[in-house]
């Protein structure tokens, strides 16, 4: 038989090549190179959110918007609104005034200084207008109404640009603010009191009321009846008591409680100077033992109604105690708001708050651009 064919060797499996893997190996390297730039190009979108604190501002516009610190005009109308009858009085005698002149020269100026004389501004005041117009006829021979309307403006904002001696609110901000009242009674200082806790309540503020009037049971219990309105803790003692111990206690619990501002009343009694004068320098130093530099605000409140007795109020309480504010009320409900031009410029200490209505709101910061231009505001 024949020999069995030996099997034929099974072709051993070709090898696969060595070489093979490392062309795969170069491609892998090659991914890994690949990520490199991923991350170049990541940083690129982190460009994109730096845009987005853009509208940053606009909150901190916001922010800074308060009764202190106003960005609007808003309450331009009330201010408007509020010296209507002092408007309407004042042009309506400048009007009758040009209509029977065609030219204004030195023989007319008598005339002109009565009209303003009857607009509650003053005599001394007055004069000072008076002497500035005739100084212009002097140079120009004469002045037709149109002029003399711009004299008269720049003049007067001339007379009531009256800036306080120091920046006082600037330098109360990490301890409570201390605003004190003066002022005879019935002027409005206590409703002007309530109504600036309101407001400044309304911001958030922390706001403490010291009744530091114990003379009069009313002025504490009218006081009280404006804390409980705009609920705003009152420090008060009975009647008789001693107001510099309400002013101390009223000042430790605005510390003790980190209060933003205290608003102090004070006795307006001007029958007796020697006694009103110790007082209120009493409580002055109580404060400034407690706060340095305050009360940072010394307000003088005067009744616009009252006309030229409004200045004669003020400086009898000038001879007891330095001011350097004033609260001007009952601003809506007069003709004689031309006294705002005679106080400026005789007693030297500007304006700073007004009554513009009876509404709990209707008290705002005295600006004396919008107040002349309200005032030459033809209606």
């Amino acid at each position: 038989p024949e020999p069995e064919p030996e099997p034929e060797p099974e072709p051993e499996p070709e090898p696969e090549p060595e070489s093979e893997p490392e062309p795969e190996s170069e491609p892998e390297s090659e991914p890994e190179s690949e990520p490199e730039p991923e991350p170049e190009s990541e940083p690129e979108p982190e460009s994109e959110p730096e845009a987005e604190p853009e509208p940053e501002p606009e909150p901190g516009l916001e922010k800074k918007s308060s009764f202190f610190n106003p960005v609007s005009n808003e309450k331009n109308k009330k201010l408007d609104k509020a010296i209507s009858k002092t408007r309407e009085g004042f042009w309506g005698k400048i009007n009758r005034f040009f209509s029977a002149k065609n030219k204004i020269d030195i023989n007319v100026l008598e005339d002109l200084e009565e009209l303003l004389i009857s607009c509650d501004i003053g005599v001394s005041t007055t004069i000072k207008i008076i002497d500035s117009v005739e100084s212009f006829v002097l140079k120009n021979s004469y002045l037709n109404d149109e002029e003399l309307r711009n004299i008269l403006k720049n003049e007067i904002v001339n007379l009531i640009s009256i800036e306080s001696k120091k920046n006082s609110l600037e330098e109360s901000l990490k301890t409570p603010y201390v605003i004190m009242f003066v002022g005879v009674n019935g002027v409005g200082k206590t409703t002007t009191i309530g109504k600036l806790a309101n407001i400044l309540s309304k911001e958030g503020k922390k706001v403490i009321i010291g009744a530091a009037d114990t003379f009069r049971a009313a002025a504490i219990e009218q006081l009280s009846s404006w804390a409980d309105r705009v609920n705003v803790p009152i420090i008060k003692q009975k009647i008789g008591s001693d107001p510099a111990s309400v002013v101390f206690d009223t000042i430790q619990s605005a510390l003790s409680k980190k209060a933003d501002y205290v608003l102090l009343d004070t006795a307006g009694r001007l029958h007796n100077k020697v006694n009103l004068m110790n007082e209120l320098l009493k409580i002055k130093n109580v404060c400034n033992k407690l706060i340095p530099n305050s009360p940072h605000e010394l307000v003088l409140a005067l009744d616009a109604s009252t006309g030229q007795n409004a200045l004669e109020q003020a400086k009898s309480f000038l001879n007891v105690i330095d001011i350097n504010y004033l609260a001007l009320t009952k601003l809506d409900g007069t003709a004689k708001g031309g006294v705002v031009i005679g106080i400026c410029d005789q007693l030297n200490i500007p304006i700073k708050y007004i009554g513009v209505g009876e509404s709990i709101d209707d008290l705002q910061l005295f600006d004396k651009k919008q107040f002349v231009e309200s005032l030459f505001t033809e209606k």
